[in-house]
Parts: C-alpha cells; sequence; structure tokens
C-alpha cells in the first residue's frame, strides 16, 4: 500500500500505444514531504502523515509548527496534511523524505478520493431524479416529492426518506482507475477515466485495494 497528495488539475485525451483515443485525468501528485511515520509499537497502527503544497507560517498555529519542526518544514509549511495507511514504511521513506508521482507506475491501479462539486439546496426533482406530479388536469404540484409518511402505523417519517436539501460536497473515492502515463519531471499522474471534485481540489492517490 503506498499513497500521495494531489491536486486535480482537470480532464485531457490521449493516445495510446495501439492509436486509441483515452480520456485521462491530470493529477499534480506531490511532491509530499514526509511529516511524521507512525508505529505499530507507538500508535498501535503503521501510517505516513504527508504534507502538500505551502500556507504562511502567520497562518499556521504554534503547536502546528512544532509539530513540522521535526521535519524541518517550520519555516515552510505545508498547507494539507493527510495520513496514509501502510503495511510498512519503505526504505528510505522516512521523516524528511520527499515523496513524487513516481512512486506509482505505468499500468498500476489506483483509487483517488475527493469532495464532489457542491450544488447547494436542490428539491427532490434534480437530488433524486423523482418524476413529479402531473403538468395538467388539476396536478398543481409538478415539482414536488408527494407523500412522505403514513397515517396511523407507524406515524412518523421513515429513516433515510429522499427529501430536498444540500446536494454535493461530500467525500467520494472512484476505485480501480489505472494510472495511464506519470510524469515525474513535472510531478504529474495521469489516470484513465474521472474523478470526484472540481478543478484545484485536493485528492488522495492511493493503492487500489479490491486490486
Amino acid at each position: 500500500m503506498k499513497g500521495i497528495i494531489g491536486k486535480k488539475l482537470g480532464m485531457t485525451q490521449i493516445y495510446d500505444e495501439n492509436g486509441n483515443l483515452v480520456p485521462v485525468t491530470v493529477i499534480e501528485a506531490g511532491p509530499c514531504p514526509v511529516v511524521a511515520v507512525k508505529t505499530a509499537e507507538r500508535d498501535g497502527y503503521v501510517a505516513q502523515q504527508l504534507g502538500f503544497g505551502t500556507a504562511k507560517v502567520k497562518n499556521v498555529t504554534k503547536p502546528e509548527l512544532g509539530h513540522l519542526k521535526v521535519a524541518g518544514l517550520d519555516t515552510a509549511p505545508p498547507a494539507v496534511l493527510r495520513e496514509v495507511r501502510l503495511d510498512a514504511v519503505p526504505e528510505g521513506q522516512g521523516v524528511g523524505s520527499v515523496l513524487k508521482a513516481d512512486i506509482f507506475a505505468k499500468g498500476e491501479f489506483v483509487d483517488v478520493t475527493g469532495r464532489s462539486k457542491g450544488k447547494g439546496f436542490q428539491g427532490v426533482v434534480r437530488r433524486f431524479r423523482f418524476g413529479g406530479g402531473r403538468a395538467s388536469h388539476g396536478g398543481g404540484w409538478v415539482r414536488r416529492p408527494g407523500s412522505i409518511g403514513m397515517c396511523v402505523d407507524p406515524g412518523k417519517v421513515r429513516k433515510g426518506q429522499p427529501m430536498p436539501g444540500n446536494m454535493g460536497d461530500v467525500q467520494r473515492t472512484v476505485q480501480n482507475l489505472v494510472v495511464v502515463a506519470v510524469r515525474p519531471d513535472d510531478d504529474v499522474l495521469l489516470v484513465r477515466g474521472s474523478i470526484p471534485g472540481a478543478n484545484g481540489s485536493t485528492v488522495m492517490v492511493r493503492s487500489a485495494v479490491k486490486k
């Protein structure tokens, strides 16, 4: 298992070796300094804490700066901190080392996690694809949900009933995306297909758990 923090740059198309057009998402993967290492003996699990991006020192709390000082990052603190669970910490990837896009290779399968685009407050027609009521002959409720509950038994609205509410802006993971190309000079990964989130949003790229 391995992982890296990245930023979604957008989608494009490239040609493979057979001349087929492949839709890919471009991810700026790293560089990610290793801020801390969790061990099974001390913490109960094995993981790497990675940083990504750069924040201003004045915008970082003093406890966090003290935490970053161990890795020598207190003068240039990362904007994002994330943990990646591991089976074992690879040799040479201790505190202070830097992970780049080349930890993945062409042909590997990855899972990408991000936050979906927020759509705001939406009704049931858009949020759950309800059909709505009739538009003529005395309908009068074209885009409404209709009945949501019962009379006497059970006398309440069941949990999970589709209702209007906030749509999007939730964490989602797309699994088993193949790495089409790795460009370590640009810190870029090209993965086949789409991933959650808007362009410029932060994503996590991990080894696929179901492959």
